[in-house]
């Protein structure tokens, strides 16, 4: 992967659009990402590892606020990165989610995220949706987000506390870098298999206890002594034996049982035959002695069925009688109703009996009637229209009333529109006035919120210059008192150097000034001599001396110059003045701020006047046209009244009213219409009962009945009747019966055979049918259980082969799940997870250990460790130092901080090559190291910076991101991150 270019717009601390042209910056292969602390610097990586994943590394991505508070409100962040990637270079731009005051309202709203990838080289189709570009960024880079911000964006203090961490949290940190899921999910599916196993195993040994519980109960017995099966079998040959024993005793009981069955049946059957014969004699001779009875009833039943047409004749008469007087006294009623209605126009013609012409006049005057009543109820129809009119023609008037005051109130309304708009029109014009004199307030409160800062801190640095300046005094003056003890102490030792050089002689050896070889007089050391020891320390004392001078100069040099810039920025004024001016800037600023906001809500309102307008116009044109259309309806509705009216009038004649006239002829049309019918239904009632009076004599002739009350003398009820029937038929059917049974041929044959003794019979066919009984319940019994058993035998006996490799597998399998949970004969307590990112982080250690020991000029390697923890924790992850000065192997722990930052880095770059191998070997031609530099004396640095210079040389632009004034001097290609009240901005400076 290689960047281009990078693009940024309201992204951060970047209010404005910043671009970096990483090309020509990274011609070099190095360069310096650098600026004062909160100026943006990490913001650049962020924004590169936004373009490419769509978030930002560390705890910034649970901010969700990657929008410049800088920017203007309407400003859309954006950020836009060229890069080639697995060969094929494309245009990456994102907008993250942000909020944005709303077009029309008050209020935000939320603008979502979006994101384009555009393919440069003009092959494939370009991406719009978020999912599709995320997945072709991990396809092309062979790499999570997670794994991308460790391996190109190497985070400051990250690898420190990596380097430093327990086996738990650098085992969470491997398992983001390396893909150990799979390698989970082994354990997990183990573990799952061994649980059902488990289950599997348990539900088979309890299917047998089962089977052995079911076993007893079958038999009878306790639980087995010995093995199982065998006592299982012995139970079996018992009930078996059992079986064949009460087949044999069955048998025997069912033939004596049937022996004395058939007996019994046999002397039942004559005993049954002798009351039968017996029975058939006794009926026989009562059907003999009820002759007489039984013949009177054949008279009684003969003269009844010759009265019954007669009774029904009479029956049907009186009937007809009761009809006619019903009919005549209708008939009267209905007469007297016509002559009441009718006058005595009518009152002839309802006589009786009635005449052919009186029939007639009544049909002809009900036919006019009924005509009339026709013509009355279009008039009556008419009537209810009137009034229909009537009512519309007054819901008219009202509405007219309502349309009047309606186009009144619309008029006035469209009158006071014209004057309304221009007064808004002319407020708008002097909010957009005030309005645009907004952005030169702006700047204006800035410069003076600057100014009036910069007034605070130069008190703040004026008073540290104080401090620094005694500080350098008394730096310097301890200097000073240190190079003069230093030259004193020196003088003084020159001075004592003979009595020094003496110390070292020895007889017979040569003199290193003189070479003699003999030494008379020794020079002995005076009280106050000095040693070389004693000019040592004083010169490390001078040192130090020199440097605490060192920088107690640039701690003044520095405010010096801090003081400078904030004089620049008009800190160097009365701040009651200064803050005089910023309350001022800041009033005229929310006073213009408020007329932009107070000139969008005139002119949403002149808009709503506009569109107010044209609605009342509309309204009031509709209105006039409803009215219009309202009067022209009550003028036809009064001249449709006045023609109904006439017609009306004319109907009714000398009636109240048409409803009246109505009425009347609708009674007089009815009570005609009844009389006639009341008539017609009186003469045919009279003309039945004369027919029926004559049929009435005939039957009676026929029956040879005196007269018709000996006829009804003689009659009888059904009841009766059936009655009479039913005990003739029944004295015949016994006798019939009688007469068969004694005919029977078994009857015959039993009349000389001898007694027998019944209930001795029963008594020995019930003592058999005990016996048998109990010989099929024990048989039953034996035979239930030896089936029974002889099942569950061999239920027991297959549950038991089963068993056995059931526990062998499951032994085997829970072995296994030990073995790779990291338990059981695992030794070293380590999962096969954790066996996978151990030879990772090995892999990780060797890599790092290469650049390691260069840049600690061979002292130190880095050693991983597969020990358990403290108290059995699991082992597998430790890393540790050798120190080759001393040989021993040491925690990291212990590093010093220069020490460790170097320890981190090439941690860091070992772990970006193991892991670019294990992302399909990806070349990663950029990577960016942020921060750590300013811990190393120079000859640490110097040995980083080779290494460096190597990753350079191998083709790969690296970024440094440090404000460590030493690495501008040693990297000239830069970009210069400046900070500034109104956001930050990018300045690059290219290598000559």
């Amino acid at each position: 992967m290689r960047l281009h270019r990078l693009k940024v717009t309201a992204f951060g601390p970047f209010a404005e659009t910043a671009e970096v042209d990483f090309d020509a910056l990274g011609a070099d292969g190095l360069f310096l990402l650098h600026g004062r602390t909160g100026a943006g610097k990490t913001t650049v990586l962020d924004a590169i590892a936004f373009a490419l994943y769509g978030t930002v590394p560390g705890a910034r991505r649970d901010a969700k606020r990657l929008r410049s508070d800088h920017a203007p409100a309407g400003t859309v962040p954006k950020v836009l990165l060229e890069a080639t990637i697995g060969g094929r270079r494309l245009r990456l731009v994102r907008s993250p989610e942000f909020h944005r005051p709303k077009l029309r309202g008050t209020g935000m709203r939320s603008e979502p995220a979006k994101a384009t990838l555009t393919w440069l080289d003009g092959r494939g189709q370009n991406l719009t949706r978020l999912v599709d570009i995320g997945d072709e960024v991990n396809r092309l880079l062979g790499m999570s987000a997670d794994q991308f911000f460790q391996v190109v964006l190497l985070p400051q203090g990250e690898f420190a506390r990596f380097l430093r961490a327990d086996n738990e949290d650098r085992e969470k940190l491997l398992e983001r870098l390396f893909d150990t899921q799979r390698f989970g999910d082994v354990e997990t599916w183990l573990a799952e298999r061994r649980k059902e196993s488990a289950a599997e195993l348990g539900g088979q040994t309890l299917a047998i206890d089962r089977l052995v519980a079911q076993v007893c109960t079958a038999a009878g017995s306790d639980g087995p002594e010995v093995g199982a099966m065998e006592w299982a079998q012995d139970l079996l040959a018992t009930a078996r034996a059992a079986k064949e024993s009460t087949d044999a005793d069955l048998a025997a009981r069912t033939a004596a049982s049937d022996q004395a069955a058939a007996r019994l049946a046999d002397d039942r059957r004559i005993a049954d035959l002798r009351k039968r014969k017996k029975a058939a004699e006794l009926r026989l001779d009562e059907y003999r002695a009820g002759h007489a009875y039984r013949d009177a009833m054949v008279r009684e039943l003969a003269a009844a069925r010759r009265a019954v047409p007669v009774t029904a004749a009479a029956a049907e008469l009186d009937a007809s009688e009761h009809v006619a007087a019903q009919t005549d006294s209708v008939r009267r009623k209905a007469s007297a109703s016509v002559v009441v209605h009718g006058g005595a126009a009518l009152a002839a013609a309802v006589s009786w009996p009635p005449a052919v012409a009186d029939v007639a006049i009544i049909d002809d005057a009900t036919r006019s009637w009924t005509t009339e009543i026709g013509t009355l109820d279009e008039v009556i129809e008419d009537v209810r229209t009137a009034a229909a009119l009537r009512r519309e023609r007054d819901d008219r008037a009202v509405e007219r009333e309502r349309l009047s005051a309606r186009i009144e109130s619309l008029r006035t309304t469209r009158d006071a529109i014209p004057a309304r708009l221009r007064e808004t029109e002319v407020q708008l014009r002097a909010a957009v006035e005030n309005a645009a004199r907004a952005p030169g307030l702006d700047a204006v409160r800035a410069a003076a919120a600057d100014a009036a800062t910069a007034a605070i801190e130069l008190g703040k640095r004026r008073r540290a210059r104080t401090r620094a300046q005694r500080t350098l005094e008394d730096a310097r003056s301890a200097h000073t008192d240190a190079r003069e003890r230093v030259l004193d102490l020196r003088e003084r030792r020159l001075a004592g150097m003979a009595a020094e050089l003496a110390t070292a002689l020895t007889d017979g050896d040569p003199c290193q000034v003189c070479g003699s070889i003999s030494h008379p007089k020794i020079a002995r050391p005076a009280d106050d001599s000095v040693t070389k020891a004693d000019e040592v320390t004083a010169a490390a004392d001078e040192h130090r001396a020199a440097a605490a001078l060192d920088r107690a100069m640039a701690a003044v040099s520095t405010v010096e110059r801090e003081i400078d810039a904030l004089i620049g920025r008009g800190g160097d004024r009365d701040r009651a003045v200064l803050t005089a001016e910023l309350t001022d800037a800041t009033a005229r600023f929310e006073a213009a701020t408020a007329a932009a906001q107070r000139a969008a809500q005139l002119s949403t309102h002149i808009d709503r006047l506009r569109v107010e307008e044209s609605t009342v116009a509309a309204n009031l044109r509709d209105v006039d046209n409803t009215c219009a259309a309202v009067l022209e309806r009550i003028s036809a509705i009064e001249e449709r009244i006045a023609q109904l009216e006439k017609r009306i009038a004319g109907a009714a004649g000398d009636d109240e009213s048409v409803t009246a006239r109505r009425a009347r002829l609708d009674a007089l049309a009815r009570a005609a219409t009844t009389f006639r019918d009341a008539r017609a239904a009186a003469q045919a009632a009279a003309d039945a009962v004369a027919a029926l009076q004559a049929k009435l004599d005939i039957v009676t002739a026929e029956g040879a009945f005196a007269d018709v009350a000996a006829a009804v003398a003689a009659a009888r009820t059904p009841v009766r009747l059936r009655a009479v029937e039913s005990e003739l038929a029944a004295a015949d059917e016994v006798r019939v019966h009688a007469e068969a049974v004694l005919a029977e041929p078994d009857i015959m044959a039993v009349r000389d055979h001898p007694p027998t003794d019944l209930p001795q019979r029963e008594a020995d066919a019930l003592a058999a049918g005990a016996a048998l009984n109990v010989a099929v319940a024990a048989h039953a019994e034996a035979a239930r259980r030896a089936s029974q058993l002889e099942d569950l035998v061999a239920q027991l006996w297959a549950a038991t082969d089963r068993l056995s490799p059931l526990q062998a597998r499951h032994d085997e399998l829970a072995g296994v799940a030990d073995l790779v949970a990291g338990r059981g004969q695992n030794a070293k307590r380590m999962s096969l997870r954790s066996y996978v990112l151990a030879a990772r982080l090995e892999e990780v250690a060797a890599a790092g250990t290469a650049r390691l020991r260069r840049m600690s000029g061979g002292r130190y390697e880095f050693v991983h460790s597969d020990a358990q923890g403290p108290r059995g924790k699991r082992g597998g992850l430790g890393l540790e130092i050798r120190d080759d000065y001393t040989g021993a192997i040491r925690p990291a722990k212990t590093l010093s901080g220069g020490e460790t930052f170097v320890a981190s880095l090439a941690l860091a770059l070992g772990l970006a090559d193991v892991v670019a191998a294990e992302s399909g070997g990806v070349v990663l031609d950029t990577m960016f190291i942020d921060e750590g530099f300013g811990s190393l004396d120079n000859d640490a640095l110097d040995a980083v910076m080779g290494i460096l210079d190597e990753l350079r040389a191998g083709g790969r632009v690296v970024g440094i991101v440090s404000h460590v004034d030493e690495m501008r001097q040693r990297i000239p290609s830069r970009l210069h991150v400046i900070r500034g009240r109104a956001g930050s901005r990018l300045e690059a400076q290219l290598a000559v």
